[in-house]
Order: structure tokens, then sequence, then C-alpha cells
């Protein structure tokens, strides 16, 4: 860690070479004013992203690094947050829709708050499509249920954090695109200060996203393991009470009747043991996951 410096802004880019024309020059002159660093992750693009950046080899504001093939949005963060070697790293996506004064409005938040992580809140404003707009409160709803959520926007691709922080959870994150929620879930769940600030949006003016149905199905099961991995009881709790009410609503008057218990009331009682025995062992190996680093 070098303690003069004080935050990189870590910019996972796949063909935005485009954008990354408009924004990643301001951007330079705003971070060497502030004695930030940048890291941008060049995820195995396709298009002329590499042949734009050699333009900056001699910068020493901003560092580069390559993928060779593409490995995902959160593996290219997560290279970002490995190479990063001051106090507090932000996210910023390369679609050129985040502005440079967010910037400091998140980590003036952070610092006010003594936050480990403040989230960029984009709740309000209109989604960029009314199918992810739909995915994005779906995947919103499911966190909610399945564990205590104090943030609205999750799934915020900008949000500033403790790198020790990020570089201690690293290995709980996911390589794909719901590495966003899954980050925040995770400090959320260790208990860890999670504020959230409003920050405004500019329409795409180049590309096309990436974000799909798939992606909406993958973070929907990444926050499932999440679950599983800090509260596994959460879900199988459940489960094995609902085997036992519908047994005994199937039973009791079978019993009544002194028709004695039925195949199915055996199979329903044997599977809400189960189910709740599997809930205790799995709460062990999760305990023993979280401690393992």
């Amino acid at each position: 860690m070098h303690p003069e410096l004080q935050l990189t802004v870590i910019i996972p880019a796949f063909n935005e070479v485009d954008n990354l024309r408009v924004f990643l020059p301001p951007m330079i002159e705003h971070c060497r004013e502030k004695n930030w660093r940048i890291i941008l992750i060049n995820d195995g693009s396709q298009d002329q992203t590499k042949k734009f950046l050699q333009i900056y080899d001699q910068e020493t504001v901003i560092s580069v690094i390559h993928h060779k093939l593409n490995k995902g949005y959160g593996a290219a963060i997560k290279s970002g947050i490995k190479a990063c070697e001051t106090e507090y790293l932000i996210t910023f996506d390369a679609d050129g829709q985040h502005y440079l004064e967010d910037i400091d409005n998140l980590l003036n938040c952070l610092l006010e708050n003594d936050a480990d992580m403040v989230v960029g809140s984009r709740k309000g404003l209109k989604s960029s499509s009314h199918f992810r707009g739909f995915g994005k409160s779906i995947i919103r709803v499911i966190a909610r249920i399945m564990m205590t959520v104090p943030v609205h926007d999750i799934n915020s691709g900008m949000k500033i954090y403790r790198t020790d922080l990020a570089k201690k959870y690293l290995y709980l994150t996911t390589d794909t695109m719901s590495f966003s929620d899954v980050i925040t879930l995770v400090f959320i769940n260790n208990r860890h200060l999670v504020l959230e600030k409003r920050i405004r949006i500019k329409e795409r003016t180049s590309g096309e996203s990436t974000i799909g149905f798939q992606t909406a199905f993958q973070t929907v099961m990444e926050i499932l393991h999440i679950v599983i991995l800090f509260n596994p009881m959460k879900i199988f709790l459940p489960l094995s009470l609902l085997c036992f009410i519908l047994t005994g609503a199937w039973a009791i008057p079978l019993l009544v009747e002194g028709r004695g218990l039925s195949i199915g009331s055996l199979l329903g009682l044997i599977m809400g043991t189960l189910l709740f025995l599997l809930g205790l062992i799995t709460e062990q190996l999760s305990l023993i996951r979280r401690n393992q680093k």
C-alpha cells in the first residue's frame, strides 16, 4: 500500500473503445489533479481497445492490464483489485454512463461516515430497457427475501470500498456480471458498514450492453450461493417446516379416521427430517469455508 495515495479507479473494459476515447482523457486529468490512480483492465477486447490504450503506455496515472481472452466482468475487476495499492478503490464502468463528479461524491460519503462500502444508487432512474429494469427488480426482491439488504441498488457497477476488505473477500466472488451483487452481499453479511448514495447516469452513446437473461439467472444463482454460505438455514429450515406442515395436513385426518400413516406421510416426515439435517451439515461446511482465509 502507498499511504500517500488514497484512491484507485478500476475500469473493466470489453469492446468499449469508442466510449474510452470520450471519457478516459478527462478522467486521467481529473485523477492527476487528485493524485489518484487508474487501473484499466482490457478484458480480451476484440475491437481496437488494445491499440488505443498504447498511447498511455508512458502515462504514470494509469496502469493497463490486458487479458488475452475475455474472462468476464468480475474477473476483470478482480485483476484490478489484486493490483490495487491504495487504501480505497472504486469501480467505474467503461460504457461512459458514469459522471466523474460522482467519484468525489462517493469518496466523501465514505470518508465522512467511516463506511466500508458506498454503493452508487440509481434508484428512481429509468433503466435502459424494460427487460433489464424488470430483471434487476426480480434480483432485488429475491435478495431481500433471502437476507437483510440495507441498500436498494446492489447491482450498481459504481461502488467504492476499502481495498483491504475487497482483497480479503475476493475468493468468495465470481468472475461474471454478478460480481457487483455478490461483493455487496458479502460486505453486508460480514457486518461491514454499507451505505448508499444517489448517482446520475448518462445514456449509452456507443456499443451494446452484454447483460441479458443469462446474466440475471447467474446473479440469482450466486445470491442463493451467498445465502447458503452465510445462512443456509434460511433456505433449508423453511423447506423442512413446509414438508412437516404438508405432511401433517395430509396425515392427521387419516390418523383421526384410524387408518394409520400412509406411505406418502412417512416420505414427507423423512424428507422434512433430511432437509433439516442437511441444513445443519451445510451450516458447518459454510463455517469452515468462511474461516479458510
